[in-house]
């Protein structure tokens, strides 16, 4: 028979292993940027921001980093800031890791016959420079987005965690999604001033990332159904009764902000 300590660590790996992958994957295909409105069929929005003409253009990560924000939400009911802070900071280690591996990679001399080739019209087109182009990120862009997404991490921690000394365990759609609305806005400018301050005014990318909330906010309100999905199997897998204890101990493990 597993011992309930054996499940919770299974849990754990289980969230750490989703919560990884998707940070991961939404890094490395970060860097597509794409038409929301023009996917779904729709007509561009034309948001007028501070002046500014604005659509719904994201980043293909955009697409899971919800998964992201899911798996953030139940580790930190069940395993609180402890738990959060520990598959954070391992995760930024690999990120780092992966663009150090990019980097490298981009430096290695391509062969000659993988240099140029043919598309499927026939057409000449330069793979290693296409490869440079897609994977060579600015240093600028990834000092930014692991600034953001540790600092992200943790407001978000902290954020659920005040809100759960004022719910208890109830109102569980209150700190999942009060949580990641502020470190989510917290997320979207740090990035966007790390990585193009100078680069675009002030007010360009305050617009860029008021839009770029607007989705994340919109998300985050979809997915509340989901986190009560996951709290509910979690809690059928734990034990109810074993559940609540151990969502109590993490809470009571997440003082300060640090």
């Amino acid at each position: 028979m597993i011992s309930l300590d054996q499940k919770r660590n299974r849990l754990f790996t289980i969230l750490a292993g989703i919560f990884i992958t998707n940070a991961l994957l939404a890094e490395m295909i970060g860097v597509k940027i794409f038409s929301a409105e023009s996917t779904l069929g729709l007509q561009p929005a034309h948001l007028n921001i501070m002046g500014f003409t604005m659509d719904f253009n994201l980043t293909a990560g955009a697409i899971i980093w919800p998964v992201v924000f899911i798996t953030t939400d139940l580790i930190n009911e069940y395993f609180g800031k402890p738990g959060v802070k520990r598959i954070s900071y391992f995760t930024a280690f690999l990120i780092s890791y992966a663009f150090l591996v990019i980097f490298l990679s981009i430096r290695l001399s391509p062969a000659d016959f993988w240099t140029l080739t043919k598309d499927a019209d026939g057409n000449s087109f330069n793979m290693d420079l296409a490869f440079n182009k897609i994977f060579g990120q600015g240093q600028r862009i990834i000092i930014g987005s692991l600034a953001a997404f540790l600092i992200g991490q943790l407001v978000d921690v902290f954020v659920f965690q005040q809100l759960r000394k004022v719910t208890g365990s109830k109102k569980l759609w209150l700190r999942a999604t009060g949580s990641t609305l502020v470190s989510q806005f917290i997320d979207s400018f740090v990035v966007l001033f790390i990585a193009f301050y100078g680069v675009f005014t002030n007010e360009q990318i305050v617009a860029i990332g008021i839009t770029n909330y607007i989705y994340k906010f919109s998300v985050a309100i979809l997915l509340t159904p989901v986190i009560y999905l996951g709290h509910s199997l979690i809690d059928q897998y734990l034990g109810k009764e074993a559940a609540e204890k151990i969502s109590a101990d993490a809470a009571k493990e997440s003082q300060g902000f640090f």
